[in-house]
């Protein structure tokens, strides 16, 4: 039986290592490991869970509804959480639809009795009831045969990010805790640090609005070939509190950021968050103005918040973790 590391299947799959790492921890797929072997490898069986995984969020299936089909071997369950969805569809395309056909027909009034005056008129309530009337829906018919290549387009243009979608926040600057990690499951090895100094320092108690934040940094190489990947945290704490090794206090000098919460893990969202950012008219990235400095790693300066920080420390469960994806940005 073949085993795969972790790198050979984020690379194979286009699945991040944290999304398979959260996967993990919330039961969905299981790793091995392999004698004198440091990393995590997956079987055939993790493996063919992935790509099942893979199509039902590609389908916009909820996680935790993913999880009652890969953990039910009743097919009448599986049937009527398919069949919920569907409903669910239909409504967004009956929605879309109505709000399709009113705005072809206005253009259609607009160019057929091309009256200036007529834009004022066109949405009084006589207007908007006998258009809405008229409407009429053909029945929503799913198409046949549809490609990985259709279905992987169709999951694209539903994640796209629309202005509702995203939150312009100022993010005040802050003295941090900061812990770093490196190697295979560094998220979970600086959040690991980051709640045993927030538990025995009772931090929550003396600072109970203290923020969390992470991000990718990798180490400078120094005459290696690749440099290993690392991962810092970081808990807001009051400026003039002790902090143990190996902890370090960091300065964060605070700024604009586009925001938006990550979706079911799904990391592609920062792409997303990203061309928003840059198709906006008022707004521009930001990577030229660090608020933070790290001489001795890469940074990009975008990072995540985990949202409810409180909370989350309390009861430590991923499936209730939420993130905020935030970009750097600045106004045009």
């Amino acid at each position: 039986m073949e085993l795969k590391t972790i790198r050979q299947i984020s690379l194979d799959y286009g699945v991040s290592r944290r999304m398979l790492c959260y996967y993990e921890e919330i039961g969905l797929i299981k790793s091995r490991r392999k004698d004198d072997y440091a990393y995590r490898v997956y079987d055939e069986d993790a493996i063919k869970r992935l790509q099942q995984i893979i199509i039902l969020r590609k389908l916009q299936i909820p996680m935790k509804q993913i999880k009652d089909i890969l953990n039910n071997q009743n097919a009448v369950v599986v049937i009527e959480i398919f069949k919920q969805n569907i409903i669910e569809i239909d409504e967004q395309i009956t929605a879309l639809s109505a709000v399709r056909s009113i705005l072809t027909r206005f253009v259609d009034d607009l160019q057929e009795k091309a009256d200036v005056h007529l834009k004022l008129d066109i949405l009084n309530d006589k207007t908007m009831l006998a258009v809405v009337s008229a409407l009429s829906f053909s029945e929503n018919k799913i198409k046949e045969n549809v490609s990985m290549e259709e279905l992987n387009k169709a999951n694209e243009n539903l994640s796209k990010l629309e202005d509702k979608d995203v939150r312009i926040v100022y993010l005040p600057p802050m003295t941090v805790a900061a812990a770093y990690a490196s190697g295979e499951d560094c998220e979970g090895k600086s959040a690991y640090m980051i709640a045993q100094f927030v538990i025995k320092s009772e931090l929550l108690k003396i600072k109970p609005d203290a923020r969390s934040f992470g991000f990718d940094c990798n180490i400078k190489p120094s005459g290696i070939e690749e440099a290993p990947r690392g991962y810092e945290m970081w808990v807001s704490v009051p400026d003039d509190m002790e902090v143990p090794v190996p902890l370090v206090k960091r300065t964060f000098d605070g700024g604009l950021y586009a925001a938006h919460v990550l979706r079911t893990w799904d990391f592609a969202d920062r792409g997303h968050l990203e061309k928003w950012v840059t198709d906006s008219e008022k707004y521009d990235i930001d990577w030229n103005s660090p608020r933070w400095v790290l001489p001795e790693s890469h940074v990009t300066q975008n990072f995540e918040e985990t949202l409810n920080f409180y909370n989350f420390v309390q009861n430590g469960k991923m499936e209730n973790l939420q993130l905020d994806i935030l970009i750097p940005i600045k106004e045009k």
